[in-house]
Formats: C-alpha cells, structure tokens, sequence
C-alpha cells in the first residue's frame, strides 16, 4: 500500500519522465491574481502562461500544489470533520500543457497513470465528458477501451470550466472511480449522484476556446491542459480506505492529537480529532506562507481556522495550549515534501502557541454564554444574531465556530440579524481581501510588458546608462510625446534605476534627452521586471523612441544602500538574540532611515536593544565584504541562506552573504534579496536604533538609522545639547549633575512657595482677618497663580481660624479658574460648600462642581471673572446669615 508521499513523488516522477517541467507549489497567499483570497487550484500560478501574459521557459509543467478552500467564494470550513472529503487545506497534483499537447496526449498521460504506474482496475473507471465534446468521448473508447456505456455526457457547467466572465475556457472531461455496490450512490448525472459510491479522482480541463463577451466563443491559437487530482482523495483510493481522514498522513496526525490530549481517536471525540487534524495543516503552512492571525482579510480566516481546532481541543477537554504540540508530527509527515514548514517551525510553533494562550482566557466565558443562551432556545430554534455578534465582537467567536458548536445540539443561527450587527466590520474586511499585497498584479502594465519587455536593470554596478525611452505614460494614456510641465510615467530599454520593491525605496534622479530634463521622484517595479520611472517634465519635451540618459542621485542611493545592507545585519542580530522564531514581516529601506518589523511575542527591554545594536555595529567595523551570487531557490536554502516563504521566486534568486561567522564556518547573514548593497559592511557606516515599539499581534516594529543619516542623527543631538548646555553656562559633560541640582532647587523653591502661599493665605495679619455678616465670619482670597491642588489646605487652614466661617479661596492658570469653598464643621449643616462653589463656577462659565458639605471645587473658562464669583457668594452668605 503506497504511503501519500510515495503517491506524490510517483506523480511527479511520472510527468517528469514525460518531458514536464518539475514547478514548486506557488505560495497559499497568490502573486498574480488580486481577486483571490488564497491559492485554490493548481493552475493560479499559470494563470497569465494560459491568458499569453507570460511566458515560461517550459511548454510541460506539472506540480503538487498548496491550495487552501476557507474564505471567500471556495469555502469547505463548514463541513471539515463531518464529511469524508471537505478538508480547508488539500494538496492538488497536476500536469499542464500551455499549447502542447491536448486532449488526446492528456487522456492517454492520465489512463497510463491511473491504470498502469498505479495500477487501478479498468472495470473500476469510468469517464465524464461534456455533451457535445465528441472528440473526447472518442479519445475515451480509443485509448481506455471504455464502451458507450462508461462515458457519461453532462451537459451542465460542472463539465464545462471558465477562468471568469471572459477569457480561456473549454471542456473538461472527468474521471471516477467506483467503490462498489455496497455503497450508495448512482454515477455523475443520476439522481444518486451525490452518494458516496462513485468519487471523482481527476479532472482534465481542455482549455480550447476563448470567450468575449460571454456567449461569444473563438478558438483559442493554442489549444491548452490544465488537470486536477485530490491528493487525499486519490490516496483513500490507492489505500483502500473511504474515507480521506483514512489515509496514512491523516491518521499520522489524528494518533497524534489522541495521543496528546488522552483520547481515544475513535472514539466520542472523533469528529473533535479530525478537524484538528485538518486544521493544523492549514494553519501551519498559512503560516508558513506568511500569514499571521489578525481581525480581518486572510489573517482573519486564518484566525478563525486555528480557533475552530482549538475549540476542539477545549471540548475534548484541554486545559493548556496543546494545538502547538502536534506540529513535530505534521512535519514529519510533510516536512520532506515542503521544507518551508521546517524553516518556519519556530514561528508556526510560537504563532499557535501564543493564539491558543490568547482565545482559551476568552473560550470559557464565551462557552458559557453561549450555553445560557441555548438553554434558552426551544428545540431547533435560532442564537439571536445579536447574541452572536456580541460572542464575536466581545469573546473573539468567528460566527462559523458559534454554528459548529450550536449545529451539535441542533440549533442555528440568525445569519440576517449577525448580518446586520456586523455591518461596519464585514466592509472593513472586505476591503481587506482586495488585492494580493504589494505583489497584486496590474493588469494595466501588461500591454506595456508585452509591447517593451521586461526592462534591464544595470544598477546593482552602474548609476548611469544610456538608454532609449520605449513608453511614456500622462494621466494612464500611452502618448508619443510629452512636454515641459508635463507628469509622466517613462519605460526605458534598460535603467540603473532601483524600482521599489522587497521594501527597498525607488530611487530619484533625473532622465536627460537631447531637447528635455526629467526630474524622476519615484521609481516603482510592475509585473515584476517592469521599471517605471514618474517624474515631471523641467524643461522642453521627450519622446518615444528617441535617446536618453539616466542618472540617480548617488547620495540617495548610498544612503538607501546602507539601511538596506544594515536592515540584513539587524535581522541575524534579532536571531542571534532572541531566537529563530524572529522572521521579517515587513520593512522599508529609505534615504533617511529603516524600518523593519519582526515576529515577536513580547516588547524587547532595553539590555537587548543594546546588545542587537553592539552586535550590528560590530559587523559593521569588520568591513567584511558582502558577496552576491545568482543560484537557484534550492542551492540558496541549502547553503543557509533565509527565504521569505510567502514571496515568490524565479528560477534564479541572488543571495546576499555579509560579515563571517567563524564557528559556523559561514556568513554570519545570508538572505535572498533583490535590493542593491554595500560592497563591504564598514561603508554602512555607523547603525543606532531609534525606537522599538509594537505594531500588531506578535509582530514588533524597529525604527533605525544608519550611514550619513546616523551622523545626521547624532548632530542633531549634539546641536540640541550644546544648546542646552549653553543656556544652563554649564559644561555639557556636567549636564546631568546641572540638570539634578536644579531640579532639586525647584522642588525646594515650590515648597518654600507652597509654604509663604498658605502663610499669606491664612496669616493672622489685619489684611487676612475674616470679615463677618450676622453671625457667619468668612474670608474670600485670590491667591494668584496658586497650583489648584494647593487650595484645599489653604481653605482648610482659612476655616480652621473661623468658629462658624467660609472659606473662599481662588486661583488662576492664564484664563482658567479655580475656586474651593471651605465651610467649618458646624455650619456645614446648614451651609453647603457644593451649593456656594457651584455659584462660583456658573459665573467663570464653569459647569458646576462637587465635593462634601464641608469642602467642594469647581473651576471656569474665564478667571477673569471671578470677582463676579465672590460677589455672587457673598450675597447668598448675606441670605443665610438671616
């Protein structure tokens, strides 16, 4: 019985020896397609070889590709665990023809396959095709031998594939294995179709015509194949099994969750088992592709996957973070075929960890919610939405985990209720899914790309080049000419220009032609090997085709060289410090600074900021020299160099090696970069870290300097201290003892002033004496700039003189007012401060205030009134003096 690894390498081996080109699994988040939310079929990465948009240096292809169904319009998250075929990550093996060989070559690559390297049985096949698509039907009974009877006609859109509205489509032709009579279940077309008797096992899409507008069908000039074949699903097959949770790389990891949890894997928990198991490979490999948990776009699928298996986990009755321990067996299974899960082992382990840390202090309170909700409900009723909202937006319950948890005692959920609760949130999210990041490809290039070609970069050696202007682009218009004042986008043959990509900023400069200078501010890379350069037209007017001259500026383009070079350092330096986990998330490489983000869990203290940045710089002294060599992918990972799994890579990468690390007998960094460097590390010049702060869930923020603008940096600060130091008369080495000592002298002079304040305030001379209406003494004060904290003891110490008095004592800040009223304790029962401070306040334009009978404050807008206060105070005493 073959394992599902050998099933995998047996398929490519078997196109491979057919003259296939051998392609990688592109990464789950697509390069080349901004409408997708993940990868979800084999041909994504071929997609712009079909429509003629690219092209390969291969006319066979073949693949075992990723594919993740769990967000958006491909959504299998539903039914994992409960079915035996629904999984949210699968892998999907294919062969491609892009205008080679067609129908007949496809169907006989496939029946050779299928009945002669694997060995099924003929009388277990049959075949779909589409209704009219004769020449298939044909194919089948020449090359399989299958009669009439064994080749079904479907005259529906399951038998007929379209890439979108418009674009390359054709017929498909289907293949289905039969379990047996023992099953139910009726072949594709009967009404027992849906039974699980007859399963689908390979889907061969004859890519024949192009279709503009809709209904409206031509020939395609090369005919073309894209095929599909479930990797779970064929290896249940080869197995024996039923059931894809069945098969050996399933049970692997179902053992496992048993295993770690106490559990019998077939037992109550078995469904709990099996999502878990589904899970954990998505999760994983998202993760491994780049993707982080976060509140919306694929971070958020990706988040409410893990908290699915986590739930899981709890009700199989976890009481620790456990979804992370399963991950060595995961790896061992999967690692060899796809070793991005063993580059990103420690990050994948940290991410889940640390998700399970943060879902499991809200599960609880979340469960029992849910249940006195339920408890509720009369059998199969609906959770109100506004209750599934509030388990969302306050315990963290993506709705699809309330419905699992709420589908296993028969209820539902009010979706329109949710719905309308969720509004604001599910148009930020969908906002999110729009696009494929800064790789999302721009259709509106692509006639440019295939008119010009790729442009020639020379600036990894040169800062100039004479070139020839090829395009020239004003308000997304290609024009022939352009002039003075004009904005334009400007394609040459070949540039020293560095379009901003990989973080790296684009570079300035200016374009120069016989009657014309262009001042370039942007420089910015499409479809990959596009330079576009945007600028203004200064003085008189350039047109296609004829000569130019470009030139960057080189100031720029040193500072940007040394961020960029130290942002390499500092990245093996985090490593170095903090662990293997430590993965870039991001960055950005300017004239003026860096700015690198990092996956980490926890904010870095200051011993270790210091020590990463004595660790960059002592690179940086070395003056080693930083080697660039072109190799592929594998001969990259292999030497040791760090691959951002979730970019994509061609054929060829450039490895950029720095510094030397003599115990590991390497270079102390190795990273696949396509951004421009230093020659040796010491023109990097001085490298000193500004800040580190936060920026998301487990990812952390370094903002730095380096080169020239460190120096710029450094003046600054001096400048500031001289200055300082100046207006102090102290030596600058003395500040800090200068700084200390007049601190002290103001503390001391505050409370020398604190002290004269309340003495004036409450001194016994003719001036404070209080004055007296009826049988009520009192005493009202303004006492300056008095800080308003100040005046409750010095309206304590006024009343405290008084046998049945009132205190009134003001202060002001610029226009603010402060008032504190102090009523003695035997007129406090009659008398109420709050009463007489709010009169104070309605007339500084204040808006009352509060306090105790005996002591209240209040403030106001306008000190100047407060004249008006007193008076105002005054005449109410008058009245209770009655």
């Amino acid at each position: 019985m073959p394992s599902t690894n050998e099933i995998r390498s047996t398929f490519i081996d078997y196109f491979t020896k057919n003259d296939h080109q051998h392609v990688p699994s592109s990464p789950l988040v697509p390069q080349n397609d901004p409408t997708l939310l993940f990868t979800n079929a084999g041909m994504v990465q071929f997609k712009n070889v079909f429509t003629g948009q690219e092209q390969r240096p291969y006319s066979r292809a073949t693949t075992a590709q990723k594919v993740v169904r769990a967000g958006g319009k491909h959504n299998d998250l539903d039914n994992v665990g409960y079915t035996a075929r629904h999984h949210t990550f699968f892998e999907m093996m294919g062969n491609f023809s892009f205008g080679d060989y067609f129908k007949e070559g496809a169907i006989e690559f496939a029946w050779n396959l299928i009945t002669k390297e694997f060995g099924l049985s003929k009388d277990k096949l049959l075949a779909t095709v589409y209704a009219d698509d004769d020449e298939a039907a044909e194919l089948w009974k020449k090359i399989a031998g299958f009669s009439d009877d064994r080749i079904i006609r479907i005259n529906s859109s399951d038998n007929f594939w379209r890439m979108g509205d418009t674009g390359p489509c054709g017929p498909c032709s289907e293949i289905f294995y039969d379990h047996g009579e023992d099953i139910f279940g009726g072949p594709p077309g009967s009404p027992d179709e849906d039974g699980d008797r007859f399963v689908e096992i390979w889907n061969l899409v004859f890519m024949q015509y192009f279709e503009d507008p809709p209904g409206t069908r031509t020939p395609l000039p090369r005919p073309s194949i894209d095929t599909g074949m479930g990797l779970e699903r064929f290896a249940a097959i080869m197995q024996g099994k039923r059931d894809n949770f069945d098969i050996d790389t399933f049970q692997s990891l179902i053992r496992a969750s048993a295993e770690v949890t106490n559990t019998d894997p077939f037992g109550t928990h078995k469904v709990s088992h099996r999502v878990v198991a589904d899970h954990l490979r998505s999760a994983a490999f998202l993760i491994a592709d780049g993707v982080l948990p976060s509140k919306d776009g694929r971070g958020y699928v990706l988040r409410r996957i893990m908290r699915r298996a986590m739930r899981h986990l709890h009700m199989i009755g976890t009481k620790e973070p456990t979804f992370f321990k399963l991950l060595p067996a995961l790896i061992t299974e999967m690692g060899g075929a796809y070793p991005e899960l063993i580059q990103a082992k420690a990050l994948i382990s940290e991410t889940l960890k640390g998700e399970e840390e943060r879902f499991k202090t809200m599960l609880d309170r979340g469960l029992s919610l849910l249940a006195d909700e339920t408890n509720k409900l009369p059998s199969k009723g609906k959770l109100p939405g506004d209750i599934a909202f509030k388990l969302y937006d306050t315990y963290g319950f993506p709705l699809d985990l309330t419905a699992d948890a709420l589908r296993e005692k028969g209820f539902t959920v009010d979706q329109e209720g949710f719905d309308s609760a969720m509004n604001e949130q599910r148009s930020r999210a969908r906002a999110a899914w729009v696009g494929s990041g800064d790789n999302a490809t721009e259709t509106v290039w692509f006639e440019f790309k295939e008119k010009c070609g790729a442009t020639e970069f020379l600036g990894y050696k040169n800062e100039t080049a004479d070139a020839e202007i090829q395009a020239i682009i004003v308000n997304n218009q290609s024009v022939q000419e352009a002039k003075e004042g004009d904005e334009v986008a400007i394609l040459l043959n070949q540039t020293p220009f560095y379009g901003e990509s990989g973080g790296q900023a684009g570079d300035t400069g200016y374009i120069t032609s016989k009657n014309a200078i262009v001042t370039i501010i942007n420089t910015q890379k499409k479809l990959g090997d596009l330079i576009v350069h945007y600028g203004k037209i200064t003085k008189g007017s350039i047109k296609v085709g004829e000569p130019a001259a470009a030139a960057l500026d080189h100031k720029e383009r040193q500072a940007i060289k040394a961020h960029h070079s130290a942002t390499h350092l500092l990245h093996q330096a985090l490593r170095n410090q903090l662990g293997d986990h430590v993965t870039q998330k991001g960055s950005l490489n300017s004239v003026d600074r860096l700015r690198f983000d990092f996956s980490h869990s926890k904010p870095l203290t200051p011993e270790e900021l210091q020590s990463i940045e004595s660790a960059v710089n002592e690179e940086i002294r070395k003056n080693e020299p930083v080697v660039t060599r072109i190799m592929t992918p594998d001969e990259a990972v292999k030497l040791g160099a760090m691959a951002l799994f979730g970019e994509k890579y061609g054929d060829e990468v450039r490895v950029v090696a720095m510094g030397n690390d003599k115990e590991k007998l390497k270079a102390w960094s190795i990273e696949l970069c396509g951004g421009t460097h230093v020659t040796r590390t010491a023109e990097i010049g001085l490298f000193h870290i500004i800040s580190e702060t936060g920026v998301a869930a487990g990812i952390r923020r370094i903002e730095a300097v380096a080169g020239t603008a460190a120096e710029a940096y450094f003046k600054q600060n001096e400048a500031t201290l001289h200055e300082t130091a100046s207006l102090l008369n102290t030596p600058s080495t003395q500040l800090v003892e200068r700084l200390q000592q007049l601190l002290e002298e103001r503390k001391s002079l505050k409370q020398q002033v604190s002290k004269l304040q309340h003495q004036i305030a409450v001194g016994g001379s003719e001036q404070n004496s209080a004055e007296k209406i009826g049988n009520i003494e009192y005493v009202m004060r303004n006492l300056g700039d008095v800080a308003p904290k100040e005046l409750k003891s010095l309206a304590e110490g006024l009343v405290r003189k008084m046998d049945n008095g009132i205190a009134v004592v003001f202060s002001s800040f610029g226009d603010k007012a402060s008032f504190v009223v102090a009523v003695s304790k035997d007129l406090s029962q009659t008398v109420n401060a709050v009463h007489l401070v709010q009169i104070a306040s309605d007339a500084v334009g204040g808006k009352g205030g509060g306090g105790r009978p005996d002591m209240a404050q209040a403030g106001g807008p306008n000190a100047g009134d407060y004249q008006i206060a007193f008076d105002k105070i005054l005449e109410e005493i008058k009245k209770l003096s009655v």
